[in-house]
């Protein structure tokens, strides 16, 4: 086991160029747009502005000192009172902490805008709380799993995003670190056993099968890949081109992964278990007891799927049920990129997910009565 674990860091580690140039490209970025956190000190004037739409918000002026990098126990100040009104504000008392970002003009004068509140510290207390449950439910396999979901966010973020992001073949770099990703979860959370070998190939195949039926639908319905605002801040802001239907590619093929794992080892389980319960089962009635156990996880882990993906476009929905705005019929929102996005996001998923359970349920059915 140690000697399987020494030879997966020791692959991850022959990936460490990419992490590097991740890293300068993060730091090109840093040099463009400089962020620190800041604290209110001081509100300098506050008044309401009343918007087309007959509501009022609130603006101000505000004098802040710096809390990190060049900008700490400087103070600087915020001119929030314009003549523009801004819909999406909100108001500051002293003592909170804010995101401010630096700009400079031709004349190279700086100004200051705060982004929003510093939501640093909250987040990490929810990180703490999270490791904190997670230990003291599953002790030892928590803190695997802890394991295994940090290095498949390095993969993620060191191998997959930048290799796409520099044009590599996305349909290859994504396979390869799906499988990277999926022996991490697999064999450091189940260990090195039979039940993990066969998790291993029939998540694989399931997700080959989910990649090229993504990919394929993504050049059938001609998706770009460029929808949202985090799209248009990473072409305002990445000098290189980008392979967004890489993105998209890769989104749909990690979002099926974190599905998978759960389905199909509870599959092989579930195979083992009927096995050691009654052995003299023939191929043929193991695999019927077992898939009758598999698709009744099959609608709830499809509705699952959905509602994970439903849950992160819901403005996008609305637009079924709204008669108001651009959008003339039902038909015309369909068509629009954004929801045949998660169209194609949502079934190419479920689809692969509703054939790794009869795989997984053969391969196991045909180890356990070799």
């Amino acid at each position: 086991m140690k000697k399987k674990i020494i030879l997966f860091l020791t692959v991850l580690f022959l990936f460490s160029p990419v992490a590097s140039r991740a890293a300068t490209n993060q730091q090109a970025l840093d040099q463009q747009d400089a962020f620190f956190r800041a604290e209110v000190v001081e509100v300098l004037e506050e008044r309401e502005a009343e918007l087309p739409s007959g509501r009022t918000t609130a603006q101000q002026n505000l004098k802040l000192r710096g809390l990190e990098g060049e900008y700490q126990g400087k103070e600087v100040v915020f001119k929030g009172i314009r003549e523009f009104e801004v819909v999406a504000s909100q108001t500051y008392a002293p003592g909170d902490k804010v995101l401010v970002a630096v700009s400079q003009d031709s004349g190279g004068e700086e100004h200051f805008y705060v982004v929003g509140p510093a939501r640093t510290s909250s987040l990490w207390l929810l990180v703490g709380l999270f490791i904190l449950i997670i230990l003291a439910a599953v002790r030892w396999k928590g803190l695997r799993s802890l394991i295994s979901l940090g290095i498949t966010l390095v993969i993620i973020v060191a191998y997959i995003i930048p290799r796409i992001v520099a044009g590599s073949n996305p349909v290859v770099i994504t396979l390869i670190g799906s499988f990277l990703a999926l022996l991490a979860i697999i064999y450091i959370t189940e260990g090195w056993k039979p039940k993990s070998h066969l998790a291993v190939g029939s998540i694989f195949l399931s997700l080959l099968f989910t990649l090229l039926l993504s990919w394929g639908f993504i050049e059938l319905a001609q998706l770009t890949g460029i929808t949202g605002e985090e799209t248009g801040l990473l072409l305002g802001s990445m000098q290189a081109g980008i392979n967004f239907q890489g993105l998209l590619l890769a989104g749909i093929v990690i979002g099926s992964l974190g599905v998978l794992d759960d389905m199909v080892i509870s599959q092989i389980a579930a195979t083992e278990e009927i096995y050691k319960a009654n052995n003299y089962l023939t191929r043929p009635k193991l695999f019927k007891k077992a898939y009758r156990v598999g698709s009744s996880h099959i609608s709830s882990m499809v509705n699952t799927l959905f509602l994970a993906y439903a849950g992160a476009s819901l403005p996008l929905l609305i637009l079924f049920t709204s008669d108001q705005g651009p959008f003339s019929s039902w038909l015309h929102v369909v068509n629009t990129e954004a929801i045949a996005t998660e169209i194609v996001r949502t079934l190419c998923g479920s689809i692969g997910l509703i054939l790794a359970v009869p795989l997984a349920t053969f391969l196991a059915v045909w180890y356990y009565k070799r």
